[in-house]
């Protein structure tokens, strides 16, 4: 299984050590959130790192929606608790929820599928920051702490037309951040496309707090900051 570097599974529980958690975060998905760094005290799993765990192991529904009830640290044993038909979690021993999944429709089990789908939508959704992020925020006029960035992860919704799919691609279609005093949603629109043709289509939402009045100058430091982190880990570990 191409996940096999970025969890471990014993027992049916699964756990990620910090390493694992951030090579998948900057090697998979291009995320350099700093919360995802190994040596962060605020660590967290990457919630597409949830994702994609869940989905090698439960497949890929026509219809799902994932929602994000908590962030998960390193070295928590965790387990996928199926409940009503159409439902599961990931949820730890004391049985806190961490993700929880509706999906309905047809259920595909084809690793190649899940493999792709999981691996596109994950490059996709990592390029949050700067390339979404910025102009929007630049638009509204509004920022995140840039010395204490934190944008979490809400949820996300797919819906695919049929799954006799092979390799379809994620197509940014556009995004919108609605700000509400210091908090704003951000939401991206997406589509899955295999050879031309629309097949499926997806909704993802992020929670930004703390937000603050826009400074170029706070934001332009804040994506050098992050350009010159992501070369340097690249520089480390891309020979590896």
């Amino acid at each position: 299984m191409f996940l096999t570097p970025y969890f471990s599974s014993k027992d049916s529980q699964i756990q990620f050590t910090r390493q694992q958690a951030s090579h998948f975060a900057k090697k998979v998905a291009g995320d350099y959130n700093p919360i995802h760094d190994e040596d962060s005290k605020r660590f967290c799993v990457p919630g597409d790192l949830l994702f994609a765990v869940l989905l090698s192991q439960e497949g890929i529904s026509q219809k799902m929606r994932f929602d994000f009830a908590g962030m998960v640290s390193d070295g928590v044993l965790l387990h996928i608790d199926n409940r009503a038909e159409g439902e599961s979690a990931v949820v730890d021993d004391a049985g806190k929820e961490y993700l929880h999944l509706n999906r309905s429709g047809e259920t595909s089990h084809n690793a190649d599928f899940i493999e792709h789908v999981v691996t596109n939508y994950v490059q996709f959704s990592g390029m949050n920051f700067p390339h979404i992020m910025v102009p929007l925020m630049e638009e509204k006029q509004m920022m995140i702490n840039c010395q204490r960035p934190l944008v979490i992860y809400e949820s996300m919704e797919v819906e695919f037309e049929r799954l006799d799919l092979t390799h379809p691609e994620v197509e940014f279609k556009g995004a919108t951040f609605d700000v509400q005093g210091k908090r704003g949603v951000v939401t991206l629109n997406f589509a899955f496309k295999e050879d031309g043709i629309v097949v499926g289509t997806g909704v993802k939402r992020m929670v930004a707090s703390g937000l603050k009045p826009y400074s170029q100058e706070d934001i332009d430091d804040l994506v050098t900051r992050f350009n010159e982190r992501k070369d340097a880990f690249l520089a480390e570990h891309c020979a590896a």
